[in-house]
């Protein structure tokens, strides 16, 4: 299934728009056409306990990984491999979004969103760099209950 066929199955409204692959925020900036919303990030994160990640916060907002590890209340965080990022989310680097917790059949990653992205629309990839999607936050929290993910707001 498609996560435009997922979305659509959970009533859940979107834009669309396709564009050139991109890998970065920077990137994204230049080459995605103007849509609604806000811009975000996405880092893949692991602990030393093999524990994963996946935290989403405006595109310009700085992280302190050591910071966050300590919200969390979790051993200090890492970037996740290229490798972890497929075997567990079945996407390439310049595709992570929250959304590819749907190819996370043993359920090993929790979502982490930042409470500022809170009644507005985010901008997110549908699992490939090479499209965004425009939806409401309340409908990517939505989503990651539907997937039975744990969610963390931050």
């Amino acid at each position: 299934m498609t996560i435009e066929e997922k979305l659509t199955e959970l009533n859940i409204s979107y834009e669309e728009v396709e564009h050139p692959a991109v890998y970065t925020v920077e990137e994204a900036q230049e080459k995605v056409p103007q849509i609604a919303g806000i811009g975000c990030k996405n880092l893949f994160l692991k602990t030393h306990k093999k524990e994963y990640f996946l935290y989403m916060l405006k595109e310009d907002k700085q992280v302190n990984l050591k910071a966050l590890s300590e919200t969390l209340g979790v051993t200090r965080f890492h970037f996740a491999s290229p490798e972890s990022l497929e075997e567990i989310l079945g996407i390439i680097p310049g595709s992570v979004t929250p959304l590819a917790i749907i190819n996370d059949k043993e359920n090993k990653v929790t979502v982490v969103l930042d409470k500022e992205l809170k009644g507005k629309k985010v901008l997110v990839h549908p699992n490939r760099n090479t499209a965004t999607l425009s939806l409401q936050y309340e409908d990517l929290v939505k989503f990651i209950k539907s997937e039975n993910h744990k969610l963390i707001e931050i």
